[in-house]
């Protein structure tokens, strides 16, 4: 087997590791740091030396925080290094049951829509019993794109559709997890899009962030929402 550790594929390869230290005038910079946080508390709720994937975890942002008190590694198409193996979410390489935990960042919307369903039969697959999936999920039909729907008559697309070719709407995602047989334990919006005010953060990131957190503590309908944060089980009655 070629050694790959080192590897930067894709977007790595053009801007490095760039989750490491992200730029302040990122216009998502907001919302990358609320997920972070609440990805974090619930890793942090995990017992010691649990056994975590990360699912597409691009340079092992979390890998290596958790290293020390969790049994974590990742996953990536696009990158390698020494506790991230090259792999593909469609074809994960590992046994039935192996993990107490798997992480699904910003992923799924990166992959066709034919290959969602698999991705997530493979994350199931790998999880044990009883496991627990976080996923964050952008979300297609929040609220300015709504509007923007109502105006234009078309959608906002989270990201390019080179970027995000399986872009959804949130309820989409949502029934494509409970099919796979997961079930939804705790569903949280992060950042509803309010027109005009999203487009004031989005061009003054840093400086309004405040902005940012305080529209996600009082409007945090999650199919207004550019981001869901889900947490799920695997079924066990299935």
């Amino acid at each position: 087997m070629p050694d790959t550790a080192g590897l930067r594929g894709g977007e790595y390869a053009l801007r490095g590791d760039y989750h490491r230290t992200p730029d302040e005038s990122w216009e998502y910079a907001p919302t990358y740091a609320a997920k972070l946080r609440w990805v974090r508390a619930q890793l942090d709720r995990l017992p010691a030396g649990s056994r975590v994937l990360d699912v597409g975890c691009g340079e092992g942002v979390l890998v290596d925080e958790y290293a020390g008190r969790l049994a974590i590694e990742g996953v990536d198409a696009n990158y390698a290094s020494e506790r991230v193996r090259q792999a593909s979410v469609l074809d994960l390489p590992f046994a039935a049951a192996t993990f107490d935990c798997v992480l699904c960042l910003d992923v799924l919307e990166h992959l066709p829509h034919g290959d969602q369903p698999r991705g997530l039969t493979e994350m199931r697959r790998i999880l044990k019993p009883g496991g627990h999936a976080l996923f964050s999920l952008p979300n297609l039909a929040h609220l300015q794109s709504r509007f923007h729907f109502l105006l234009r008559g078309r959608l906002i697309r989270t990201a390019s559709e080179h970027k995000h070719p399986g872009d959804r709407p949130i309820e989409e995602y949502v029934r494509m997890l409970k099919a796979s047989g997961f079930v939804v334990l705790e569903r949280r919006g992060v950042f509803p899009t309010v027109p005009v005010v999203t487009r004031l953060i989005r061009r003054h990131p840093a400086r309004l962030a405040w902005l940012h957190r305080v529209l996600t503590r009082v409007l945090p309908v999650p199919g207004w929402c550019f981001l869901n944060l889900v947490l799920a089980t695997t079924d066990v009655r299935g």
